[in-house]
């Protein structure tokens, strides 16, 4: 393992206080958030297991880290319900619906303009 690696692998958890693991070396029956998702599944209300950690910059010594989570105590992803999809559908009515105009613009409004871009340039010139 080089160097670089080596300052990521921490297999106890003893400087890092979780298993740590170099970018794309974890072991198998792991997964990312992303992964669960990928296959239908969600932590489930269980801690981090591990994390795998990478430098990201040579200059500023920064570091990324992806939180690792059991795939054997992974629940399935809950079903969408009518409720839960009727609320959505709202919440994103609200966000394409213009403040000043009153009119579902198609599109979410952008939170630098706070209304549509027909009401934001028209009320500016």
């Amino acid at each position: 393992m080089s160097p670089a690696l080596g300052k990521c692998y921490d297999p106890t958890g003893a400087v890092h206080g979780v298993p740590t693991f170099p970018w794309k070396y974890a072991p198998t029956g792991y997964a990312t958030r992303r992964q669960l998702r990928a296959r239908g599944l969600r932590p489930g209300g269980q801690p981090v297991a591990a994390q795998v950690m990478r430098r990201t910059s040579r200059r500023k010594g920064g570091v990324s880290v992806a939180y690792l989570y059991r795939l054997d105590l992974a629940k399935p992803v809950r079903p969408m319900t009518p409720g839960r999809t009727a609320a959505l559908a709202a919440a994103m009515t609200a966000r394409r619906t213009c403040p000043e105009c009153r009119v579902d613009v198609g599109y979410c409004i952008p939170t630098s303009l706070g209304m549509c871009s027909g009401c934001a340039y028209s009320s500016s010139a």
